[in-house]
């Protein structure tokens, strides 16, 4: 610039240089604090506002002064040299005085450094010590850092999972609570302090602390003193949690319990003590002091712990007005005693009860004419009546003894009471084999003075066996000579030529022989008991000639005040001449007597001709019967035996070609054994010999065994079979031989025709008319044209079914029916399946003959 001053110029470029440089550096350093920026920025500001204003005014100057020596450009140039000067100056004070204070914090800084490294080298020389170990969670996501270790003796492994898993080294109370404790530690930052016990006995003590970013539990090892401290501690926590189990179960229990101090006052009762004394709890019956047990029970209780410290007895006491018994016992320690009543009055009651049933028991049995003796599960005589005693004699002193069973048999084998047995030890031993037996065992007893004793060995639910010795001599005897008479009576009656007729007071015919209805041709059904004599009378007017019936009538029914005997004769319109007699007998019945006496010699041959021509046709049929049993059921029997014998594996291997042929000629066999079977029951019927065992059949049962006898054929084909007996009786009169048979035949026949997978239904219930027996199948039914053949002889017919059997199978079925005096219907229908119902009366009435 013209006329600068060179100085000036070469000062300004120089000190702007430097301060600015130091300024700059300063800056670029980093090192300035806001405070010495702050200063920075209001010196700038400060020089900056004159510098401008001198500027201005140096214009100004110049302007009027053109013609001086001065220019304004130098002017200018002056002022902004002083300007920046006075600042940098300004900028060098602010900075010294800055870097000096921060200087002097460094040194405060470095020397807590220092402190705080000597601290944390303090604190991991102290977390590395052998007496104790810090597990520490960094955050959640992260492994936990162990520091330390503890003692080997402690149990305590080095590994870091071995370690964490507290349930394999620390005592399982142990770690059941410090897992709790860490668990709510890290999630609810609750510290805690506990005292644990390790496998191998010794104590630790476990700190836990939560700080903002970490989790720390501590180990510490205990010292000598510390440790029995802390068994100590451990031991009054398995106190105090075995207390409080106890005291939860004296809560728990139905029974009062109580907890008494030095001085004999209640200091804890449980709730069920409350309830028995009327407390509205248990704090208000301690604080009340209300008993449990009467005065006297208490002083009883206290004399006994005097000598012994356990009372044990029953004691009554008043429990809601109602006295009760209750079985007491009472502890008693030094500092104190405890108790517990159990109640007894329900059981003591049952045992008064049962007692009480017991003598009545043996009152009633003494009474009985039968014997009775009872051993207990040792075999031992507990028991006997005087029914016993008279019936073997013994001494009531043996009895009383309790001998057991073995020696009174030997006793009464000595005195010659009872038959001596070929093998006796034997006989004996199978005889007390019913103290192991479930069901009843019998055994006839004959005895060397002629008795017959029935045995019956009845065992014990508990133990034991009940023996009844019922002497059966006389009644064997009148049974036996009853039989024989009414056998003979038969017999007799029915062999009379003599028609016979016997009549009781209610004028229904008790007895008649099959001479009368022969002789007065009546029916065979009208000819049976409990038939009214006015029915016979109204057939027997139609015969007569000249009926004398009504005369019969009036002695029968005693309209006719004059018992007396009468005897007369009549004519038949067929010119047959009856001789009749009528007797009044000491039962106020009346017995009548009808013989033929016309023209004897020729119904004398009359009758022998027809007498040997149904001897001669009962003897075809029976000998017809016996060849075909013989002829055709013993060859059946050894085929059947033989190949059953053939089956065998004793008789050798077969081989499988074989075997199958040897199951087929098994089940041919079997099958045309059944075919035979079949025929000679059906001639036996046709021939009139059958005769049906009529006694009391259990229907159950009954269906059982049927259903049994076709099990495997319904599985083959996967049917189930259905059972309704809920309306059925439990049993009815007939020859359950003979309704299991009809039940099988019908439930073979609808398994022949009842689809794979299918149900057969069975329902049996009671009718007014007798009881109803029902068999229904879903198979396809049966068409009219069959359905009118069914009951054919020897006409199978497939229809749908399985298997082509004789067609003997409904033949059956429908003849025992009626010779049960019963009927058999079948509803089917096409794809509505087929339903067989057969009914049975109450009380058959045996037919000669079934179709």
């Amino acid at each position: 610039m013209p006329g600068e001053n060179p100085l000036f110029a070469g000062s300004a470029v120089s000190g702007g240089h430097d301060d600015s440089g130091t300024t700059g550096r300063a800056l670029r350093g980093g090192r300035l604090s806001w405070r010495a920026r702050a200063a920075f920025l209001l010196a700038s500001s400060a020089f900056a506002s004159p510098l401008a204003g001198a500027m201005a005014h140096a214009q100004a100057v110049g302007v009027k002064a053109a013609g001086m020596s001065v220019s304004t450009v130098e002017v200018m140039q002056l002022a902004v040299f002083l300007g920046v000067t006075g600042a940098a100056l300004l900028s060098a004070i602010v900075l010294i005085r800055e870097r000096a204070r921060t200087s002097a914090e460094n040194v405060e800084l470095r020397s807590r450094i220092a402190d705080v490294n000597a601290a944390l080298r303090r604190s991991e020389a102290l977390l590395n010590l052998r007496d104790q170990r810090v597990v520490v969670w960094a955050s959640e996501n992260k492994k936990p850092e162990l520091i330390g270790t503890l003692p080997v003796e402690s149990g305590a492994p080095e590994e870091r999972s071995a370690f964490l898993a507290f349930g394999r080294w620390l005592m399982p109370r142990s770690a059941a609570a410090l897992e709790h404790a860490v668990a709510a530690l890290r999630e609810k930052a609750r510290s805690f302090d506990l005292v644990i016990e390790t496998l191998a006995g010794a104590p630790l003590e476990v700190h836990g602390r939560k700080s903002a970013a970490h989790v720390l539990v501590r180990f510490v090892s205990l010292s000598e003193t510390q440790r029995s401290q802390a068994r100590l501690k451990i031991e009054n926590q398995r106190l105090a949690a075995d207390h409080d189990t106890m005291i939860g179960l004296l809560e728990a229990l139905k029974m009062p319990a109580w907890l008494r101090g030095e001085d004999g006052r209640l200091r804890w009762v449980n709730r069920a003590y409350a309830d028995a004394v009327e407390a509205e709890s248990a704090d208000v019956a301690v604080r009340d002091a209300r008993e449990f047990l009467g005065g006297q029970a208490r002083e009883a209780i206290a004399a006994q712990h005097k000598a012994h410290p356990v009372f044990e007895q029953t004691l009554s006491t008043v429990i809601e007005g109602d006295r009760r018994v209750f079985a007491v016992t009472d502890f008693a320690s030094a500092d104190g005693s405890a108790g517990l009543a159990c109640d007894n009055s329900a059981i003591e009651t049952i045992r008064g009860e049962y007692e009480r049933t017991v003598r009545s028991h043996a009152d009633t049995l003494d009474q009985l004419n039968t014997a009775v003796a009872i051993f207990d599960t040792d075999e031992k005589l507990r028991f006997f009546n005087q029914a016993f005693q008279k019936l073997w004699g013994l001494d009531a002193g043996f009895l009383h003894s309790a001998p057991d069973n073995a020696l009174l048999l030997d006793r009464l084998r000595s005195e010659g009471k009872i038959a001596e047995q070929p093998e006796w030890r034997r006989w004996k031993e199978g005889l007390l084999g019913a103290y192991r037996a479930v069901e009843s065992q019998e055994h006839w007893w004959h005895l060397p003075d002629g008795k017959t004793i029935r045995v019956v060995a009845n065992p014990q639910p508990k133990g034991g066996v009940t023996w009844v010795f019922e002497n059966l001599t006389e009644k064997m005897d009148l049974e036996s000579r009853y039989r024989t008479a009414v056998r003979v009576q038969g017999e007799t009656l029915d062999n009379l030529a003599e028609g016979v007729a016997v009549f009781g007071p209610d004028g229904r015919l008790r007895l008649s022989n099959p001479a009368f209805a022969t002789l007065w041709g009546l029916d065979a059904d009208l000819a049976k008991p409990n038939v009214h004599v006015s029915a016979i009378r109204e057939l027997c007017d139609r015969q007569a000639v000249d009926s004398p019936w009504g005369g019969f009538v009036a002695a029968i029914t005693g309209f006719d005040d004059e018992r007396r005997e009468r005897h007369g004769q009549t004519e038949l319109k067929n010119a047959t001449v009856l001789s009749y007699a009528m007797i009044p007998l000491p039962n106020g019945q009346v017995m009548m007597t009808f013989v033929d006496v016309s023209d004897s010699v020729r119904v004398a041959r009359a009758l022998k001709d027809k007498n040997e021509a149904l001897e001669r046709s009962d003897q075809l049929k029976n000998e017809f019967v016996q060849h075909v049993s013989y002829e055709l059921r013993s060859p059946l029997t050894n085929i059947i035996g033989f190949t059953e014998l053939l089956s065998l594996p004793a008789t050798g291997p077969l081989t499988q070609k074989q075997r199958e042929y040897v199951e087929h000629v098994g089940s041919s066999s079997s099958v045309l054994l059944t075919i035979v079977n079949d025929i000679l029951d059906l001639a036996t019927v046709d021939a009139g010999i059958m005769q049906l065992e009529i006694s009391e059949v259990h229907v159950d049962r009954t269906i059982a065994a049927a259903a049994e006898l076709v099990a495997d054929r319904l599985q083959e084909h996967s049917i189930r079979l259905e059972v309704d007996a809920a309306a059925a009786p439990k049993t009815f009169h007939g020859d359950e031989v003979r309704i299991r048979q009809i039940l099988y035949n019908l439930l073979s026949n609808a398994a022949n025709y009842a689809p794979e997978a299918s149900a057969i239904r069975l329902a049996c219930r009671q009718l007014a008319e007798g009881v109803e027996f029902s068999v229904h199948d879903d198979g396809p039914g049966m068409p009219p044209d069959v359905l009118d053949s069914v009951f054919r002889r020897f006409e199978p017919r497939a229809n749908g079914g399985r298997r082509r059997g004789a067609g003997l199978g409904l033949s059956i079925v429908k003849s025992f029916v009626e010779l049960h005096g019963g009927s058999v219907r079948i509803e089917t229908g096409k794809d509505k399946g087929t339903t067989v119902i057969c009914t049975f009366p109450d009380m058959p009435g045996i037919r000669a003959a079934a179709e």
